[in-house]
């Protein structure tokens, strides 16, 4: 059986499955993926989300495709071209490839709970599954501070939804929250820097962190193995249909503080905040998923304790801010 994926499913390189990996622009960014090829049969081919054509040969004999890949901008001045557009036309472009290619069993798409939690809706304690979707028109008025990337998450995911229906496409929604843990990029990954921006105490991402809870309204965490075991096993578990959120813990930034404060004393982590609320106003529930079967591996003292040994391990808590990938 072939597989379509990229350097998240090292657990399955050393098996008798095939892989093919897409990549495309700097090749320093896939290094990682280069180094893999020497544990298993992964064939990394060049593409361009823009390209139609270029997903015929990655997704040629594949029974399962993940696509991971997204345009990426919270500063953009012209979310609609820069974000939107291209976010939606990548993934019709991935799916009208997955439907010429008669063996593509499944296609596991990651999402985001971008596209589930951005809303005007007010109060605490409220709860957000798979059948909530961001307000894009809500976005689109008021233009909050990153709006383009939550409102192309969601444009993007009901595309790929209606596109599936009317071509009879098994399609999987995985939807992860902000994810940190170890990583085998060369780079830091963004999301990292952000979730460990209380204890790094760098202006610039803590500032971006508290601008994630201002336009969700909560903090969601999930370790990365979680997030790849998810996907694993959404798209090998036959019963699994529809969207799927995977969050390990919620919390607000100043929770998340005193928690951190308690935990890690050494370093200056900040506990008052008043530009920020102090309660998250909803959770992420996974329900769905562990109703399925799924358990979770790592709690938030795990996901701590992984996120800083990696961070210490490029140099990162010595503020090193050279080591980050500020583009992904």
């Amino acid at each position: 059986m072939e597989k379509k994926g990229n350097g998240k499913k090292i657990r399955y390189l050393n098996t008798n499955f095939k892989f093919h990996a897409h990549a495309a622009g700097n090749p320093n960014k896939i290094s990682h993926l280069l180094e893999l090829q020497s544990l298993g049969k992964l064939e990394i081919f060049g593409a361009d989300l823009r390209v139609e054509e270029d997903f015929d040969a990655p997704i040629s004999g594949c029974e399962l495709v993940f696509q991971f890949a997204t345009p990426a901008s919270f500063a953009s001045e012209d979310p609609e071209n820069d974000v939107i557009k291209p976010a939606i036309l990548g993934v019709l472009n991935v799916l009208k490839a997955c439907a010429r290619a008669k063996e593509v069993k499944r296609v596991i798409l990651t999402s985001s709970t971008a596209a589930v939690t951005v809303n005007k809706l007010n109060g605490t304690d409220l709860v957000m599954d798979e059948s909530n979707w961001t307000d894009v028109e809500y976005l689109r008025t008021a233009k909050p501070h990153g709006w383009g990337y939550p409102a192309s998450k969601a444009l993007e995911e009901k595309a790929a939804w209606k596109f599936a229906e009317e071509n009879h496409i098994d399609l999987i929604t995985v939807i992860p929250t902000l994810t940190t843990g170890p990583s085998i990029t060369k780079d830091i990954p963004t999301s990292v820097v952000l979730a460990t921006s209380l204890i790094i105490g760098n202006d610039f991402f803590l500032k971006a962190f508290k601008d994630i809870q201002l336009l969700s309204g909560s903090i969601s965490i999930t370790h990365v193995e979680d997030i790849c075991r998810a996907h694993v096993f959404l798209a090998e578990k036959e019963s699994a249909s529809g969207r799927y959120i995977v969050c390990a813990h919620n919390t607000s930034i100043p929770e998340l503080a005193k928690f951190l404060r308690k935990r890690y004393p050494q370093f200056q982590i900040p506990t008052e905040f008043d530009d920020i609320p102090s309660k998250a106003k909803f959770v992420i529930s996974s329900e769905k998923l562990v109703k399925e079967g799924f358990r979770f591996k790592h709690g938030i003292e795990e996901i701590f304790e992984h996120s800083l040994d990696y961070l210490g391990s490029k140099g990162a808590l010595k503020l090193n801010f050279d080591h980050f990938d500020h583009s992904s």
